[in-house]
């Protein structure tokens, strides 16, 4: 017995002379969900030079390391959160114009429109968030009174979705639109033969392309996104919507340092992008990836845009939209392929979705890793399902668009709703589903996705059941949707999106264990550290470090 205390004796006076390995951080004392193959959980990480350098247990990586030592206390840590699908630039715009996200009517609209144009009597006055699906009449606006509060002020508000807008009769002046304008895969509003001011999908570009930001304006949008993805626990994001400018002012950003937060780019195929990629390629650095072009085939349902196998139960006669022709895409498919870029595509209705599955279908091989995606896969028809599975085709999710939706959707397309939001459905057969937001579609906090994933309900607990409750996640699947699978729809799952030796040092800390907590805090849970390449970017007050 002697000997074996001695023994032991020993082994911890040696233990206690090693030279221990210099490390930039070490969280402890936490329960870290790792992510990786086996999904493990350890209790410490190590990190150095924007790296995870190792993890385990608190006993073995204390011993080994020495460093910054941050205390979990106890709390749960996760890779650092990624949102496949979001507007960047829009979402930090949004911040600093009239916020019309929630209005209860048209009443409501028009006093926050008067409200912030009396702080801003001069220039355009840009909104975005009005969703007439919660007014009482549930009717698309019209300009009348603002025409008669703006005579002389453009005014330009997008519907939550950004596929329609209503604009006032001095803005459709500036855009050179009248009752006469005929645009493909658009609308301009009609009644009796009069311009209502309602623009839908290609249509209400008319009039975008007059309102201008300048390239300090959209720095300031980004540092004004990024403190709020951090905020959030975000680390990475996808934005679905980049312009050649954009690129630039995201590359050098990242080159001065003003920005920190790493983003895949959605490029748009206008030819100054397709000229600029097409001769230099796939640009990939540790905060940049550009290398996927972004398509939108239809529109969106909330605007009646999406183009539908059949006509809207509540529009007889509409189908939806198709925002070009199939042989447009078809050519810009095998333009995708070609160049070796990822082609990925909006499609929200059952006939867009067929659509460009089967695009899909006649230009890739089977069992290629070329990853194309469908962003939204929002209604899908049974019988163009196995598409997903054959030919390695992702679909890009947003899980509240279900809980959003579901107050109306049975109203817009009836028994069809039994093919619609189906995510369970959907990572049966393609394997992995990446989930983001959306955002500013959406809110932008993960954790509402997370929450809507796994009990299809919205932060009320409305249903009671949930919304289609067979098509849940279960919360493994949803943690997986906004990291690993989300890296790999970006392919870099290699980089990110689990916490591994080698990989980037992302990371994000909650004050509850989202993975077991009851259902109706997971909404509640709060973000406590973001810590991104190593560099701790998000510190609440309730983790004292």
């Amino acid at each position: 017995m002697i000997r074996i205390v001695y023994f032991f004796f020993l082994l911890l006076l040696l233990n206690s002379c090693k030279v221990k390995t210099q490390a930039d951080i070490i969280l402890h004392n936490g329960k870290i969900y790792t992510v990786d193959n086996a999904f493990s959980i350890v209790e410490a990480v190590v990190i150095k030079d924007g790296l995870f350098l190792d993890l385990g247990s608190d006993m073995e990586m204390l011993s080994k390391y020495e460093g910054e030592l941050i205390d979990l206390q106890g709390r749960s840590a996760y890779p650092g959160f990624i949102d496949p699908h979001c507007h960047f630039i829009v979402y930090g715009r949004s911040f600093s114009q009239i916020d019309l996200n929630g209005c209860k009517s048209m009443d409501d609209l028009l006093t926050r429109v008067e409200k912030y144009a009396k702080e801003n009597p001069k220039g355009w006055l840009l909104g975005r968030g009005w969703d007439q699906n919660l007014w009482p009449d549930k009717a698309f606006p019209d300009n009348k009174i603002l025409n008669e509060l703006f005579p002389n002020q453009p005014v330009f508000l997008k519907r939550i979705d950004g596929h329609a807008a209503l604009a006032n009769r001095k803005a459709l002046e500036i855009a050179g639109v009248d009752e006469n304008t005929i645009v493909d895969g658009g609308e301009v509003h009609l009644i009796n033969g009069e311009m209502t001011g309602l623009l839908i999908d290609n249509a209400l570009y008319l009039v975008d392309e007059h309102v201008t930001h300048s390239a300090e304006d959209n720095k300031k949008a980004i540092i004004e996104g990024q403190k709020r993805m951090f905020q959030y626990g975000i680390t990475s994001i996808g934005d679905a919507w980049v312009e050649f400018e954009d690129f630039n002012l995201f590359r050098s950003m990242h080159e001065s340092g003003d920005l920190l937060l790493r983003i895949y780019c959605m490029l748009l195929p206008k030819e100054d992008n397709k000229n600029y990629f097409t001769s230099k390629g796939i640009v990939q650095t540790d905060k940049l990836y550009a290398g996927a072009f972004k398509y939108f085939i239809d529109g969106a349902l909330g605007s009646r845009g999406a183009a539908l196998l059949e006509d809207y139960e509540d529009d007889p006669g509409n189908d939806g939209l198709l925002m070009d022709s199939v042989d447009y895409f078809k050519n810009e498919a095998e333009w995708n392929l070609k160049n070796g870029f990822q082609m990925n595509c909006h499609a929200i209705g059952d006939r867009a979705n067929r659509i460009i599955l089967q695009i899909y279908s006649e230009v890739l091989k089977e069992g290629n890793d070329d990853r194309w995606r469908v962003e939204h896969a929002q209604i899908v028809h049974p019988d163009d399902l196995d598409v997903f599975e054959k030919y390695n085709v992702i679909p890009s999710i947003q899980t509240t668009h279900a809980t959003s939706d579901m107050y109306w959707v049975n109203e817009r397309i009836g028994d069809r709703v039994k093919n619609a939001y189906s995510y369970k459905t959907l990572l049966g057969k393609a394997g992995i589903v990446a989930n983001g937001s959306d955002f500013p579609i959406e809110k932008a906090n993960p954790l509402l996705g997370f929450n809507a994933a796994v009990t299809r309900k919205d932060v009320k607990g409305f249903p009671e059941n949930g919304f289609r409750p067979e098509e849940r996640l279960n919360r493994e699947e949803a943690l997986k949707a906004m990291t690993i699978w989300s890296a790999y729809a970006q392919f870099e799952e290699d980089k990110k999106g689990s916490i591994e030796k080698g990989k980037f040092a992302d990371l994000v800390v909650t004050d509850s264990d989202i993975m077991t907590c009851d259902e109706m805090d997971i909404y509640k849970t709060k973000v406590t550290l973001t810590i991104l390449a190593g560099e701790k970017v998000f510190i609440d007050g309730q983790l004292s470090l």
